[in-house]
């Protein structure tokens, strides 16, 4: 039923019963306030969007539509050429095998270093919200001022422990710090989401008998998925995008994603090919969209839970 009809039965019960007309006013569709909304909701879409289709459409233009300088117009002739040379034989420095190298490195990187950090916060976020153990306090504190060092600060003193380890510029030792920096804003997510849950749920746990482990297996993780998609979307997009410490802890051979799309971008040998350029950047930004675009709705659900209580 439209807001005209609504109207009218409201004028035809006052009539009736000699009252005035009842209800909700109908809004105007084209309120002052429903333009400025839009508005600005639009020139947002419209800033962000931009940029985006002009990569699309450069990296699907071959070099001589590029040159002739309309970097708005869509392609002519399509041609995905630049997306296989981006993929498989793009220079990135010595070698010239594209960004496939450098993407297996990435996942090598991002699922190890997600997976291990993502478990450890949740337990210790699941510790420090319902255990209250000697000690909780100065520890959750450590964590919370691990959790606002600047990186840039800790690179040198991390580069000599890992040296002294002996996995200096190996893949291992870059999973490490990223699975040791993420921990600290991860637990701080986990403890608040778990501080929000019925407190009811863990006491009569502990009244029926049942410890650490089985609480958080049986109880905490089944209600637990919105903030564990949301410490997923936070590792993988920071972790595979991460430039910094994939250019300082590893070696040519084992560079992340983001490092070799460093190195095609900036080649200074030969012919700047844009639309090679535009193409690596989307092929490396791939994998981030496509999680938060799949997960995005859980991702909005688990922030919200987990600002219940600090």
């Amino acid at each position: 039923m439209s807001n005209s009809e609504d109207a009218s039965v409201a004028d035809t019960v006052a009539l009736k019963t000699g009252s005035e007309p009842w209800g909700a006013k109908p809004r105007r569709a084209l309120s002052g306030r429903n333009i400025m909304l839009y508005g600005t909701l639009l020139v947002a879409a419209f800033y962000y969007l931009l940029p985006l289709y002009v990569m699309v459409v450069t990296s699907l233009k071959g070099m001589p539509e590029i040159r002739l300088g309309n970097i708005f117009s869509p392609p002519v002739e399509v041609t995905f050429e630049p997306w296989a040379k981006a993929w498989a034989t793009a220079c990135t420095g010595l070698n010239c095998d594209g960004l496939s190298r450098g993407f297996w490195n990435s996942v090598r990187i991002t699922v190890p270093s997600t997976l291990i950090s993502i478990l450890v916060a949740s337990v210790n976020g699941y510790a420090l919200a319902n255990w209250k153990f000697k000690g909780a306090d100065i520890f959750f504190t450590i964590l919370i001022v691990g959790a606002f060092i600047p990186y840039q600060v800790m690179i040198y003193p991390i580069v000599i422990v890992l040296r002294e380890m002996g996995i200096y510029g190996t893949l291992t030792g870059l999973v490490i710090v990223h699975t040791i920096f993420g921990m600290p804003i991860l637990t701080l997510l986990f403890r608040n989401y778990f501080s929000s849950l019925p407190e009811e749920l863990f006491k009569a746990a502990r009244i029926d008998g049942a410890g650490f482990w089985q609480i958080y297996l049986r109880i905490m993780l089944p209600m637990s998925m919105p903030i564990f998609v949301v410490a997923m979307i936070l590792q993988i997009t920071g972790i595979w995008n991460d430039f910094l410490f994939g250019v300082v802890f590893t070696r040519p051979d084992t560079y992340p994603m983001t490092v070799q799309l460093n190195n095609i971008v900036n080649s200074v040998q030969g012919v700047k090919e844009y639309n090679v350029n535009m193409a690596a950047t989307l092929l490396t930004g791939a994998v981030p969209l496509i999680v938060y675009f799949v997960s995005g709705r859980l991702f909005v659900r688990g922030i919200a839970a987990g600002a219940v209580k600090g």
